[in-house]
């Protein structure tokens, strides 16, 4: 069968059976996600290290945890006005060029922190104003590559996330290392270097979309022979009684707050889950143990590159004779991390001992959603698909599960402890059922945004779900500022027991109130 696709006579050739503008804004968004994870990987980390023995800033954990909270909530709040410009006046693609120069100006800034702090602050209000371009509108860019609202749209923003993933397991990965290994302003600088290649990459390929995402001067000229196409338009707003909205209204408020418990602990990933992994794991391997390490790390790692170089050569094959410059540039990103890679994993190899970067362990929750992401996907698919409320629930409860073995990991760190040398294995566990709550709850609540907000309040139920993000970001880092005190007074198994039981609590409550949410929702499911 054969699909039309909006865009440019090009964004008909298919890879893997979608338009070859799909991977092009699946690399231009891995980039970014590159950047964004990679940074976010550094943050505390470089904020608490030593001034004088690591280069870092030698912060008090809870000034560093409360920066970050500040700093990963408010790049939820910016993407509502960077709609909103889009929208009235910039257009999704200049909106998405621009967040990325924005982005790769903050990242420049940050690696420029050795001349004066005054260059890190900077970098991270640059990154905050660059994402609210970038991040609503390139999804909506996705969107409107499909001329319905089939299978085929939902499998295209599969392939999307995918890239978010890629994105954010390789800033993870390498950032990570170069950032804690080499210096803390190479790691910044590398973050920027993609964001800039894949800001280029779009840039050139911009007319592969046809009339997608033009500026609405632009746009109001082709409107004439504009047609929507769009399936499962059969229930309009004017069919839909007006309790029936109110209901469906009153369930996405209840999404939009119980993500806020999810979204809250979750986050701790940066915040003092990387404490948690520089200051209390032993990261030391030696021997047969760090062979291992090693040999996992590169399958790992080039499994990921293998596969999407072979996405890349694919997308080569339908679009070089048209988008050259962008082909290149593209090309020359992935010569260097290649370069990168083999670098990074020849130097571990000739290693006597090997010391995890604190930083690794944020890249096993993009492995796992690598991993788990099908299974699911078939899971609900089948018969035995759970209601939305439901996989809320289970979502929250297999977030609680994960804290819990951190709970039952830190269980021998003495109260007012400063360091320690607790197992690897348990901060794995706690990454495995955080990524399987996630996939219960992020793709779920996004969906169930769009399928139950009427059309002309589409948009303002995005914002309050992206406030929901800003509400749990803040919080999760101001609470998890008070890591050391509740350390001192009580114990590190008591501060991960508060990231257990609220969130199993929320669960059970969820839980309970399904059977009405699922009632409100007047059939959709």
């Amino acid at each position: 069968m054969e699909f039309k696709f909006g865009g440019s006579e090009y964004n008909q050739r298919t890879v893997l059976g979608h338009p070859s503008g799909l991977f092009v804004l699946f690399f231009t968004e891995m980039w970014e996600r590159f950047s964004y994870y990679g940074m976010r990987a550094l943050l505390v980390l470089f904020l608490t290290a030593s001034l004088m023995d690591e280069g870092g800033w030698g912060w008090p954990r809870e000034d560093a945890l409360i920066l970050y909270g500040w700093y990963t909530g408010l790049v939820y709040i910016t993407p509502i006005f960077g709609g909103l410009i889009a929208d009235k006046l910039l257009g999704y693609r200049n909106a998405v060029v621009w967040g990325a120069l924005l982005m790769t100006l903050g990242h420049a800034s940050m690696a420029l922190e050795v001349f004066t702090n005054v260059f890190f602050y900077l970098g991270l209000l640059l990154l905050i104003l660059g994402n609210g371009l970038f991040k609503p509108n390139i999804s909506s860019i996705v969107g409107q590559l499909y001329k319905t609202n089939g299978k085929e749209k939902d499998a295209g923003y599969t392939i999307f996330y995918m890239g978010i993933n890629a994105g954010a397991f390789l800033g993870i990965l390498l950032c990570g290392y170069i950032g804690e290994k080499v210096g803390w302003h190479y790691g910044f600088g590398l973050a920027g270097i993609f964001m800039f290649l894949g800001m280029l990459q779009f840039y050139f390929a911009q007319k592969l979309f046809g009339k997608i995402g033009l500026t609405p001067k632009e746009a109001a000229a082709y409107k004439h022979g504009v047609a929507t196409g769009e399936e499962g338009e059969d229930e309009t707003e004017g069919k839909v009684p007006a309790n029936v909205q109110k209901d469906r209204l009153i369930v996405i408020g209840f999404f939009a707050f119980f993500t806020i418990f999810f979204w809250w602990a979750f986050e701790q990933a940066g915040g003092s889950m990387t404490i948690f992994a520089a200051d209390y794991t032993d990261r030391v391997l030696v021997g047969d143990q760090a062979l291992t390490f090693k040999i996992i790390n590169s399958v790992i790692t080039l499994v990921p590159m293998v596969v999407i170089t072979w996405v890349l050569f694919m997308l080569f094959r339908n679009i070089f004779s048209a988008y050259a410059k962008s082909n290149i540039f593209l090309g020359l990103s992935f010569v260097i991390i290649w370069g990168i890679v083999i670098w990074m994993l020849y130097r571990e190899f000739l290693a006597d001992a090997t010391e995890v970067p604190a930083s690794w362990f944020s890249v096993l929750n993009s492995l796992f959603i690598i991993l788990f992401a099908p299974v699911f996907s078939k899971i609900w698919e089948s018969r035995f698909n759970p209601s939305g409320p439901v996989k809320f629930a289970i979502g929250l409860a297999l977030l609680g599960i994960g804290f819990g073995a951190l709970a039952y990991g830190a269980y021998g760190i003495p109260q007012g402890a400063q360091t320690a040398s607790v197992s690897m294995i348990w901060l794995v566990f706690a990454y495995l059922f955080h990524t399987l709550g996630e996939l219960c709850v992020s793709p779920v609540g996004l969906s169930y945004i769009s399928k139950l907000s009427p059309k002309r309040l589409v948009g303002l139920m995005f914002g309050v779900w992206f406030m929901a993000n800003f509400i749990a970001n803040l919080l999760a880092g101001l609470t998890g500022s008070y890591i050391d005190y509740i350390t001192e007074n009580y114990n590190m198994t008591t501060f991960f027991m508060i990231f257990t039981l609220v969130p199993i609590g929320a669960a059970v409550i969820m839980m309970l109130l399904s059977r009405m949410l699922v009632k409100k929702m007047h059939g959709i499911s």
